[in-house]
């Protein structure tokens, strides 16, 4: 490791191989904390390339314990974090949403690294007992529409990096690799993305592996579509931006999408949204969210279409049904 951190800190950069290479070392705990510290504030520094984000990959998915639930259509709705925008849980929000039209979702989540709450925070704060036990995580899927896969319970690098990464409490290339190693490896992504360089970045893996997804940047800064600015759309190479008014959203504002001081504030605003009973910027956000997973799905809908879906969702008490039968298998 340290001849790494000599090459890296002159501006080298690492093969696939080589990134595959130490991320196996990673996972086998080879290297101590101040090592893994230290590797993880280089790409704070400079820009991962596709190569090396590609390698650590390789290495994760190589070593997952591989989920399997047959020839079912799943979608993964995730974003990478280390926005700093502390936002409540609007992605695994989106997971029930889109679950309550009756679509499959296999969420890959951990706790956060760098906001107050993740999506196992959450979760987790509602009773939630994760597991890696195959029947259980069938049951959840068939019965509630979504899976929940802790990320350390199926990848020993993320459990390995796991202390480092709540010590330093910014964001690093993990925050990249959550949403490309779900160890189900679904068709279908909906990913946000704090930059465009990440969207570009993200854009090309998907294609290059054959994932049908729409990657999302909200433009002032958010890893989803916050509706507090215009945000561009990424799907299967195509780009677009968007301005929330264009679709009949008003535009939001930063605030009424924190998520608080603590993952009991979070999980309050999360409860709320999915009772109806959000405030509109929390149901609009989450509901745009949701829209564009359907539209992940099913290209063929229109947006208004795949709106109307996500709000009947909610309106109807369908999303929170979800949740509800989520919880009493899961618990």
């Amino acid at each position: 490791m340290k001849k790494i951190l000599y090459r890296l800190f002159e501006h080298g950069n690492l093969s696939r191989q080589e990134a595959r290479d130490i991320m196996l070392n990673i996972a086998d705990g080879k290297y101590n904390d101040s090592q893994l510290a230290a590797f993880m504030t280089v790409f704070l520094m400079r820009s991962i390339t596709t190569e090396e984000l590609t390698g650590f990959r390789d290495a994760i998915l190589e070593r997952r314990l591989p989920v399997y639930f047959g020839d079912v259509d799943t979608i993964d709705i995730v974003g990478t974090g280390g926005d700093g925008k502390n936002t409540f849980n609007i992605s695994t929000a989106s997971c029930f949403v889109v679950a309550g039209t009756g679509r499959k979702v296999v969420k890959h989540g951990n706790y956060g690294a760098s906001s107050v709450s993740g999506a196992s925070n959450v979760l987790e704060q509602h009773g939630i007992k994760f597991t890696s036990d195959l029947d259980t995580l069938k049951k959840s899927l068939d019965e509630s529409g979504v899976c929940y896969l802790h990320a350390p319970f199926f990848s020993p690098a993320l459990k390995s990096v796991a202390p480092v990464r709540k010590s330093l409490a910014v964001r690093t290339f993990f925050n990249m690799l959550g949403p490309l190693v779900n160890p189900v490896m679904p068709r279908y992504q909906l990913l946000g993305v704090y930059n465009l360089k990440l969207m570009r970045l993200y854009s090309y893996i998907a294609q290059n592996e054959g994932i049908s997804c729409t990657v999302v940047h909200s433009l002032d800064g958010y890893d989803e579509i916050s509706l507090t600015s215009p945000f561009k759309v990424n799907f299967t190479g195509t780009e677009r931006v968007y301005k929330p008014e264009e679709l009949n959203w008003p535009t939001a504002e930063q605030i009424d999408l924190w998520g608080g001081e603590t993952v009991e504030d979070a999980s309050k605003i999360f409860d709320n949204v999915l009772l109806g009973k959000g405030t509109p910027a929390q149901e609009n956000c989450v509901v745009a969210n949701s829209a564009f997973a359907l539209l992940t799905l099913n290209p063929e809908l229109s947006i208004e279409q795949a709106r109307k879906e996500a709000e009947d969702s909610i309106k109807s008490g369908r999303a929170k049904a979800a949740f509800d039968r989520f919880c009493e298998i899961n618990r």
